[in-house]
C-alpha cells in the first residue's frame, strides 16, 4: 500500500460501498503536509503504566487518563505510520509524541468537556479507537494519530488502550486482558456520551480491540441505554476478531445501530485466530466477495466493506489503516452532514449546557446554585486536531440548562 500511495494511485470503490472512492484524495501530492500537524489525542486507559511490565500489566487502581500531543510529520503519506529504522525518532520525518499531561477523572472529563465547547455540527462528535491485539500503548497511540490526520476527522479524537502482551503467542493473555476491560470502556463510552454538547460518539476499534468494543456496547444495551442516550454513532470494526455466534448475539442487542465490517478474506491473523478458536470462522475474515457471506452479516444488520483488494498479500491485519481511500471512506461516513443539528453549536457559558440531542426536561424547581464559569466564544475557534471539516455558516443554536 505504501507502494500504491507513492504511485498516487486510485483504489478502486469498496465492494460493498455506498461512497465511489474514486479519486478521492485528489492525486498523488494531495495527502502531503508541508508543515508538521498536530493531533491531540485523549488517553484512557487500563494499563498499569507506559512502558515495560507494566504496560502488559493490567492497572489496580482504575483507569489512567492523560492529554496528548503527538505531531505528524512534514510529507506525511497518507496510510504510513513514519517511525525511525534505528535511533531516536524526531518530529521532522517521523510521528512523535511532542507533550503529555497525565489527568484524574474530573480533569479528564471537564477537559473533554471544554475541547467539545465551541464546536458546531459534526466537529462536536468525539471518535474512540480501540486498538487490538499484540499492540504496545507507542503504536497505539501512533496508529490513532495517523488515523484522525488521514481521516480528516474535525471532532475531538480518544484512545482507549488495554493491557497487551506484545508477543505473537501471548494470544490467550491478551483475550484476558480485554475481557477484564470491559466495564472500563463501557464506563467512557456511557461518560463520553454524557458529556454536555456533545454531538455523536463514534467508535473504531481493530481486530480484538472490535470484540471488546462490542462487548462494552452490548452490557451498555443490558443496562437499558442501547444508543449512548441517542449519541451513538458509527461502529466501525476493522477485521474484528468475534466469532459470528457472538457477534450475532452482540448485534441482537446493538441493532440497529450503524456498524460496518471492513473484512479481508486472506488475513492471516485472523486465520490463527480461528485455528486457535478450533477453526470458528472471524468475523474480519469473511469472504465478502461472495454474496451468500456478506449478505450473512447484512443479515444481521451490518454494512460490510471488502478490503481484499488493498492486501499487501502478506499479513493483511492493518489494511484499514494502510489503505488511504479506505481512511477517506472512514472519514466521509464521519463527516456525514445531519440535519437535525447542522447548526448546533456546543458551548458552556454562566449557565451550563444543553445537549441539543436530549428529549426536553420535565419542568421542576431548579435550586440556586452557582452556574460553572466557563465562556466560550460564540464563534466557533480554531482547534489544533487535523484538519476541521467544514463548519456550516449559518448561525449557530445555542441554548442553556444548569450546570452540574
Amino acid at each position: 500500500m505504501a507502494l500504491l500511495g507513492l504511485l498516487g494511485l486510485t483504489a478502486p470503490a469498496l465492494s460493498g460501498c455506498e461512497l465511489d472512492l474514486s479519486g478521492a484524495l485528489g492525486g498523488p501530492n494531495a495527502a502531503i503536509s508541508s508543515t508538521a500537524q498536530p493531533v491531540q489525542l485523549f488517553i484512557a486507559s487500563t494499563r498499569k503504566g507506559e512502558h515495560g511490565a507494566a504496560a502488559q500489566t493490567l492497572s489496580g487502581d482504575g483507569v489512567h487518563y492523560a492529554l496528548d500531543i503527538l505531531t505528524i510529520p512534514p510529507g506525511h503519506r497518507a496510510g504510513s505510520v513514519e517511525e525511525p529504522m534505528w535511533g531516536a525518532a524526531n518530529a521532522r520525518d517521523h510521528i512523535v509524541l511532542a507533550e503529555e499531561r497525565t489527568l484524574d477523572a474530573d480533569e479528564f472529563a471537564n477537559e473533554l468537556a471544554s475541547h467539545v465547547s465551541g464546536r458546531i455540527g459534526v466537529n462536536r462528535d468525539v471518535l474512540v479507537f480501540v486498538h487490538g491485539f499484540n499492540t504496545p500503548l507507542d503504536e497505539a497511540r501512533q496508529r490513532a494519530a495517523q488515523i484522525v490526520a488521514d481521516s480528516r476527522f474535525g471532532g475531538v479524537a480518544v484512545l482507549f488502550t488495554w493491557p497487551t502482551k506484545h508477543e505473537l503467542f501471548g494470544y490467550v493473555s491478551d483475550k484476558d486482558k480485554a475481557t477484564a476491560s470491559r466495564d472500563a470502556l463501557q464506563t467512557l463510552l456511557h461518560d463520553i456520551s454524557a458529556t454536555p454538547g456533545v454531538g455523536q460518539v463514534h467508535v473504531l476499534a481493530h481486530s480484538m480491540g472490535g470484540w471488546l468494543a462490542m462487548e462494552a456496547l452490548r452490557q451498555e444495551a443490558i443496562a437499558g441505554d442501547r444508543d449512548l442516550a441517542g449519541h451513538l454513532g458509527e461502529i466501525m470494526l476493522a477485521s474484528p476478531d468475534i466469532d459470528m455466534d457472538v457477534f450475532a448475539a452482540q448485534m441482537a442487542r446493538l441493532r440497529p445501530a450503524k456498524v460496518t465490517v471492513f473484512a479481508t478474506a486472506n488475513d492471516r491473523a485472523l486465520s490463527i485466530s480461528s485455528a486457535l478458536a478450533e477453526s470458528r470462522l472471524r468475523v474480519g475474515a469473511i469472504n465478502a466477495a461472495k454474496s451468500e457471506d456478506r449478505e450473512r452479516l447484512e443479515a444481521l444488520g451490518a454494512k460490510v466493506y471488502d478490503l481484499s483488494k488493498f492486501s499487501d498479500g502478506f499479513i493483511d491485519h492493518g489494511a484499514y489503516a494502510d489503505a488511504p481511500d479506505v481512511l477517506h471512506a472512514i472519514g466521509a461516513q464521519m463527516a456525514t452532514p445531519r440535519p437535525q443539528d447542522a447548526n448546533a453549536m456546543s458551548s458552556l457559558d454562566a449557565t451550563g449546557y444543553i445537549d441539543p440531542n436530549a428529549p426536553a426536561p420535565a419542568a421542576s424547581p431548579q435550586p440556586a446554585t452557582p452556574a460553572l464559569q466557563l465562556t466560550a466564544p460564540t464563534t466557533p475557534q480554531p482547534t489544533p486536531l487535523a484538519t476541521p471539516l467544514a463548519a456550516s455558516t449559518t448561525p449557530a443554536q445555542q441554548s442553556t440548562v444548569p450546570a452540574r
